[in-house]
Order: C-alpha cells, then structure tokens, then sequence
C-alpha cells in the first residue's frame, strides 16, 4: 500500500500509529515573532501568548515556531499595530482599545461602555458577523485578527479617595484603557492611557488619583492595593474585554493551509485558556486584597447612569461622524440588544439565584 493510500484508509490515528509523519512536517521550518502590549510578569494576558506560541510548535511537531517578546523588546507596548502593519513582525498580542486614536473603531473589537460581556462578544466574533466585520475594517492596516482571550468583566479600578456623586469625578485623574477615557472625559474627569507595567509608578507618585487594570489577580500583581484602598465595581467600560492576535496579512496568505489552520486553532485555544485562568484565580485573589485592607465598593447609581447616558450620546455622535463605526456598531448593538433579552431569561436568573443562595 503506497502512502497515500495508506493515509486515506488509515486516518490520522493509523499514520501516528505507523509512524508516518504528516505531510506538513516535510514542510520547511517556519519562525515567526509575536510582540505582546502586556509584562510576563502577567502570566494571564501575556500568558495567552505564550499558550498560541506552544500550541503552534506542538501542533506542527516543531515545524512552526513563534517565539513571543515582551514590550520593549521589539517594539513599544503601544507599538504593536504599526510594527504588524509594517511587517516588522509577523504578530502582536494586544488589546485593540488601545488604538483608538487611529479609529474609535478598534474599540468595539475589545469593549465598549456597556457593550457585550465575555460570551455574548465571543458569540457575535464566532457565529454572528464580529469577525467578518472587523476582517473588512483591518485590511486597511494589512492585519489579520482572531480573538485572543477575554479578561470577562473587569472591576471599575482603585480611588485613592471613595468616589460618592459625580462630582467627584470632576478633574479625576485616571488611567483608564483607550476608548472609555472618552466617556470619563465627557463625565468631567481626566483620562491617562499608560501602559500596564508603568501605572504603579504614576499612582504611587500621584501623578494619577486613580487606575483601573484587569480584576483582582492582576491587580494584585501590579500592587495598587498598597497605595490606593478603594476598589470599585463592575467595570462599566470592560463588561467582558477580548484581545486580539494581529497577524500581517502578507505574512498569513504566503502560509499553507495546514498552518493557516494551526493559527486559527492556536488562537481559539488561548481565547479560551485566558479567560479560564481569570475565572479561576479572581476569587481567591480578591479574598487576600480584603484580608489586606482593600475596601470593595460598588459605583453609585447616579454614577452608572451618568456613564450609560454619555456613553449612548458618544456612539451616536460615532454613528454620525464615522463611517467605519457606524458599519460595525449597527450589528453589534442589534445582536447585544437580542443577547440582553435572551440572558434576561437565563444566564442573570440564575446568577442571581446561585449568588444569594447559602453554598
């Protein structure tokens, strides 16, 4: 029986079994480079990286390797769309908000103030039009996306002082991730995009009032417990916020269709990886923030409410300035109308049941 014979009659498990290596291993090595926007010392969001990067070199038994670089080491941490663009590197890891200042567009491909949560936006990316949509917006900058894990919803950050009506917003310097700075702009406060390994710096010397990250396993790492108390939620602005791995795109159409496979596979892999670990890890690092003296506090409603209002007044004046948001914000805002509707019935039921009910 020739090989291909033996392929075909076989399957995947007879040619492992034989020890007939597949065809793509005859392929000649391939060895990319991926620039993160996030620290190693965070082994969540930087870890979705290196996930992709193992999964790749398993999958292709070697074959296809790529190694990941923390921001510096290539490019800056807010470098990572120009250097994919450019060729620079063939990836990045990142999260698509901090780009906004090209196009508020980029936002909506991580979160929105008030947009969907963790599954209902990987829902839209999977089986609605998310992917295809945010496909035909990064050609112009020759990206290709796939999801790259989702924090799930964030915590709304730490105050050095409790945050009580909206006047205390008023002139609040803070770091808060790209596009939701817009909305704490028109809420009166003052928004700072620092990258992530710089904020304890800025909050320690004051040069921030307050900062929001990811939830408390992060935050944790970073040390904000130790000079700001507050700690405020939900993060109204993050309700689930997803990364991306940006791959260029002349560098994706010259692979193979096995290793265009491998990337998509690799990618959904992390998507999910990312978000398990923070489910995972958030509650027992929120108890040891408590035992360490952070006070956890929910944001007034009039707060909420204010936010929802310029946050709606925001995506209107988009819709009426901005071709590319207009496209993509009129399908997410029907499909997070539909998903609302239907978690109204079952995931927040019974959320709320398990919540108040005695374990």
């Amino acid at each position: 029986m020739d090989r291909r014979s033996l392929i075909r009659h076989a399957g995947v498990a007879g040619v492992l079994a034989a020890g007939i290596a597949p065809a793509v291993h005859a392929q000649a090595t391939i060895r990319w480079r991926l620039t993160s926007s996030f620290p190693k010392a965070l082994d969540t969001i930087h870890g979705a990286a290196d996930v992709f990067a193992s999964s790749i070199k398993a999958m292709s038994g070697g074959k296809f390797e790529v190694s990941v670089h923390a921001p510096g080491e290539l490019v800056p941490a807010l470098g990572v769309v120009d250097a994919v663009q450019a060729g620079t590197v063939e990836m990045g890891h990142t999260a698509p908000y901090y780009f906004f200042g090209k196009d508020p567009t980029f936002a909506m491909a991580t979160a929105i103030p008030f947009g969907l949560n963790s599954r209902q936006l990987t829902a839209w990316m999977y089986d609605g039009n998310g992917l295809k949509l945010f496909r035909e917006f990064y050609d112009q900058y020759n990206i290709v996306n796939f999801p790259g894990g989702n924090t799930g919803a964030q915590m709304g950050g730490w105050y050095r002082k409790e945050i009580k009506t909206a006047a205390d917003i008023k002139g609040l310097k803070m770091r808060i991730g790209g596009f939701a700075g817009q909305v704490l702009t028109r809420m009166g406060g003052v928004p700072q995009n620092i990258p992530g390994g710089e904020i304890y710096q800025a909050l320690e010397k004051g040069t921030i009032d307050a900062t929001e990250w990811v939830g408390p396993y992060d935050d944790e790492k970073l040390g904000f417990q130790k000079v700001a108390k507050n700690y405020y939620y939900p993060g109204w602005w993050e309700g689930g916020a997803q990364l991306e791995f940006y791959v260029n795109k002349a560098a994706y159409n010259g692979l193979s269709a096995e290793h265009k496979a491998m990337v998509e596979n690799a990618a959904s892999h992390a998507h999910t990886v990312m978000q398990a670990r923070y489910d995972a890890r958030n509650p027992a690092a929120l108890k040891r923030l408590v035992a360490g003296g952070a006070k956890v506090l929910a944001f007034p409603k009039p707060i909420m409410d204010l936010a929802f209002k310029e946050s709606m007044g925001l995506y209107e004046e988009l819709n009426a300035s901005n071709p590319h948001w207009k496209k993509i914000y009129a399908d997410y805002s029907n499909f997070r109308r539909d998903q609302n509707l239907w978690f109204r019935f079952t995931e927040a039921q019974f959320d709320r049941y398990m919540q108040s009910a005695k374990l």
